[in-house]
This record gives structure tokens, sequence and C-alpha cells, in this order.
């Protein structure tokens, strides 16, 4: 005597199949999505130290979120609101670029050495402290200043490198941490950084303590020039993944000669007072021609996955 059986339709049970497993995954995106990218993206697929082609030392800087911005008592409106910005992995300088690796530069790039630039690529004070396509004696490793926007871009271009956008800036500044108003805290004084004139000029960089990734001089010293194209109004309206004023970012690049609107500068200087000028958060700019004392650079490298 046969038994009847619950008949299957293999058709229908694969489909259903099928689709349990889409609606799965989807959910799975949904809660984990963030984390995910943020895997791919983590230390554990890069080294955490790498040498650029110009032989300066970098940092990796880790995918993820962080809050941009401030709503301290010393906060400008250009600071406002705070927001929340998702960035990939990239590596920054070390350090600040020095003379000595700018003069590497300029003598293979002969068209940006003092006697030769374009004048429209600076304001008349285009490496004002050198001796043609010397440096002062001793300053080989303090950061290079009289170099305009214009210049910086030009050599992360033969460093195979670029300028760091303002949040790439401001996520590598703060080291980790969330809210501070320093790279190491809510406190400055002399051992941490040189400002205020408590020098009198640049000092050598690594002077003092890096900040939680590893980058010294992030606050202090020279101000850095950023890539972005500086809009004060910028953060009520930013992208919350990746996000960068003035355009197209590969557009920017390519065309960089021929931009004349402000660029952003973060970070303070070697004559800044602390509250006004070296808060992590502090956003600034000039015309990208402005070459003087205070102004220099560092370099960042996205990673390709």
């Amino acid at each position: 005597m046969k038994r009847k059986g619950v008949q299957f339709d293999p058709k229908i049970t694969l489909g259903a199949l099928l689709t349990a497993i889409v609606t799965l995954l989807g959910l799975l995106y949904a809660i984990f999505g963030t984390e995910l990218k943020e895997f791919i993206n983590s230390p554990k697929k890069q080294p955490l130290k790498i040498v650029g082609q110009d032989g300066v030392d970098m940092m990796l800087i880790p995918a993820g979120e962080f809050q941009m911005g401030s709503n301290d008592s010393h906060a400008p409106d250009n600071e406002q609101p705070i927001h929340t910005v998702y960035l990939d992995a990239f590596y920054m300088d070390i350090y600040e670029v020095t003379n000595a690796q700018y003069k590497a530069f300029v003598l293979a790039n002969p068209q940006w050495q003092k006697a030769k630039i374009n004048p429209k690529f600076h304001n008349g004070n285009y490496l004002s402290h050198w001796e043609g396509n010397t440096f002062p004696t001793g300053h080989g490793n303090q950061p290079v200043v009289y170099v305009s926007w214009y210049a910086a871009m030009a050599y992360a271009e033969w460093a195979g490198k670029r300028l760091p956008t303002e949040a790439e800036w401001e996520k590598a500044a703060r080291g980790g941490l969330s809210g501070a108003l320093y790279p190491w805290g809510d406190t400055i004084d002399k051992s941490k950084a040189n400002y205020d004139w408590n020098v009198g000029e640049t000092t050598p960089v690594g002077r003092y303590a890096p900040n939680g990734y590893g980058l010294y001089d992030v606050c202090g010293n020279v101000w850095e020039w950023c890539l972005d194209e500086y809009d004060a109004d910028f953060y009520a309206s930013s992208a919350r993944q990746h996000p960068f004023s003035g355009g197209n970012l590969e557009n920017i690049i390519s065309i960089f000669t021929s931009i004349r609107a402000p660029r952003v500068l973060r970070g303070g200087s070697w004559d800044d007072p602390p509250a006004a000028h070296l808060r992590t958060a502090l956003r600034s700019a000039s015309a990208p021609e402005t070459a003087d004392s205070f102004r220099g650079f560092r370099c960042v490298k996205p990673i390709k996955l």
C-alpha cells in the first residue's frame, strides 16, 4: 500500500529560497554595510606605514566615520554644524614637506625653481628666503615655507600623491579623538607644539610628540594647504561621504594651474595664538598664489582597492 506524501514543486522551492537569500543579504547590508566597507578598507588589508616615491614616510589613516566641525566656545559659524563624515582609508605624510625634500622637487622640475616659476603661480614671495635653489643653512629638516598652493600641488603631483581634502586633513589631525580641541586633547602648552612665537620661527619636523595616528606637527609650525576651495557655508550642505568643496576632485587636480578661487588652510603656525588658530576644527583660507613664512603642506595618497 503506497503512502501519499506532500508533493513539492522544485521550481517553487528554489525560487523561494533564492528570494529569501536575497532578502537576507539586503537586510545584512542595511545593518552592517558601513562596517563591511570599513573592514574592506581596514588596516588588516594595508600596511600601517609606507614610503612614498619621494622617500617620505606615510601613515595609514583608517576608514570610518568621524565628527567634523565644532560647537565649542571658540567656534565661528564656518565650523558649524558638527556633522558625520565617512572617508575611505588613505595614507598621509608623517611630516610636513621639508626644505630638503622640496629642493629635490625643484631640481627635478626647473619650471618650479625660484628664478623660473611663472609669476602667476605666486605673489612675489616664492622661496624668498632661499638663495637660488639653496635653502637657508641648517634648515633642511624644517618645513618648506614661502610656497603657494600651486607649488604644493605641483610637488604632490611629482611625488605621486595629492594634497589632502579638508575632511581628510581634519580626520587625520584628530588622531582618532572625538570632540577634542587639539590633536592630543583639550589643553595646550609649549611642550606640545610650535605656536605663538614661543620659538620665533619654524622648527624641525618631528620635534614634538605625534598624534594618535603617528602624525607630527598637525597643530602649529606651519599652516597646511588643502585641496578644497574655501566655502564658509560648506558644512551646511556637504556630503556625508568624501565631502569636497569646489567641484570634481579629479578635475581640480588636472586643471590646478587654472584655479583662482581661495583654497583651504588648516593647522595654524608658529606665530598663531592657540585659542584662535591651533584648534583642530579651525578653518582658514587664502588665495592660491599666496606664499609667506607661515604656510607649508603635507600630502596624502589614496588607497586603490
